[in-house]
């Protein structure tokens, strides 16, 4: 066994690590675009089907409830079966829910099928950062996974682009297709690039839970979803207070946000980068948290004040309040090891999926009674409690 995983390490060079890379970045942006590209059908669901706005919100809503409940069950297959089956099976099945969602008749069907879809997509949350992982050094890792981590704000901006478009011009079930495409190109770039990175067997028994070991992986959990809160805060409602707050027209206020994504894509990038020069996960998932705290004060203190330079404050807030994902993602897989870090990246990405769905309506609420300055000032506290909770001194070196 040992004497074919040395074969296989010194089979696979740079090139091939840097294609699997692109594999799995492509593999999570296809699942991004199956699992956020209903929302963008809202109003074609609306004027096309003649759905409420709520009626509408509930069946789009329906992939992010499938991703929620099938992340660690993904995690588990994963952790049991190997990253390149589950990232094909996952994948491969959402493209066959994305044919049903073109197919359904009806409403409920439509539902049924888009949370099918995303339960499948889900595979790709785990899998595809543990190729990652498996096949880059820890001096590269940061990167890697920051590069990968560009997949969500890549997938979210594809079906932005794509999904209302196809459905204004050409019906919903032609806008269906998009994600059904993706998922189905995404499969077949996966079976031909990527390969189960090696995984050494325990010495004596199954591997231990590192659960029961120590508390980091769980304090990284917790530092991860009180950093959640601010990122959707600005996420949900960055759009909203420029228009209603600023007086911006939604075609400017749209403008900014798009490109808010792509400056945070690079963000995620510039950490990864900076935690392998540092050789460290939580001395700047902590730097992080507190410019995140800071960012968050400043903004609630000049929207309070009206200043104009809340405008670009919101900006840097958006940036900086994403830039945790990869870093503490990293950290749990590295830690977790390769026989538990599928179930362990499910816990995480769980965690979070929890907390960034109560946001928008306990967000919409703290709106109503404090507003915008008083809800981003609010916003603050939460990665302000993240730093006390980030496990710098349990973080083994990276070697």
């Amino acid at each position: 066994m040992a004497e074919s995983v040395m074969v296989e390490q010194s089979e696979i060079g740079t090139a091939r690590r840097w294609t699997m890379l692109g594999a799995s970045t492509a593999a999570q942006a296809a699942a991004a675009v199956m699992t956020n590209g209903a929302v963008f059908l809202i109003p074609a669901l609306h004027e096309q089907r003649g759905m409420s706005i709520a009626e509408a919100g509930v069946v789009t809503a329906t992939p992010m409830v499938g991703v929620m409940l099938t992340l660690v069950a993904w995690g588990w297959f994963t952790d049991r079966r190997g990253e390149r089956i589950a990232l094909m099976a996952g994948l491969g099945l959402a493209a066959v829910a994305g044919v049903l969602a073109v197919l359904a008749e009806d409403g409920v069907l439509l539902a049924v099928a888009l949370g099918l879809g995303g339960a499948a997509a889900a595979s790709t949350n785990a899998a595809s950062g543990r190729v990652v992982v498996g096949w880059f050094p820890p001096h590269r890792r940061g990167l890697a996974m920051g590069i990968r981590q560009m997949a969500q704000p890549m997938g979210v901006g594809i079906a932005a682009i794509a999904v209302p478009v196809v459905a204004d011009g050409h019906g919903i079930r032609a806008a269906l297709w998009v994600p059904t495409i993706a998922c189905a190109i995404a499969t077949v770039v996966v079976a031909l690039v990527v390969i189960d990175p090696p995984r050494t067997a325990p010495k004596s028994g199954a591997a231990p839970n590192p659960y029961r070991q120590d508390r980091y992986l769980a304090r990284i959990h917790g530092v991860s979803v009180l950093l959640v809160v601010p990122q959707f805060v600005v996420w949900t409602f960055a759009l909203v207070w420029l228009i209603q707050d600023r007086n911006w027209t939604p075609a400017a206020a749209g403008s900014l946000v798009a490109g808010t994504q792509v400056l945070s894509a690079f963000g995620r990038i510039a950490v990864g980068q900076l935690s392998d020069h540092v050789r460290s996960r939580m001395r700047p998932l902590r730097w992080v948290a507190i410019a995140a705290g800071l960012a968050m004060a400043l903004l609630g203190l000049a929207t309070g004040l009206d200043l104009a330079v809340a405008v670009p404050l919101i900006v840097i807030a958006t940036v900086i309040t994403v830039a945790d994902n990869g870093l503490a993602f990293t950290a749990v897989a590295e830690r977790a090891g390769p026989f538990w870090s599928g179930r362990a990246l499910g816990v995480q990405n769980t965690a979070q999926f929890l907390a960034a769905a109560l946001v928008p309506p306990l967000g919409g609420l703290a709106i109503g009674a404090a507003g915008y300055a008083g809800t981003f000032a609010l916003a603050a506290l939460f990665p302000l409690l993240a730093v006390a909770l980030v496990p710098v001194q349990d973080e083994h070196p990276l070697s």
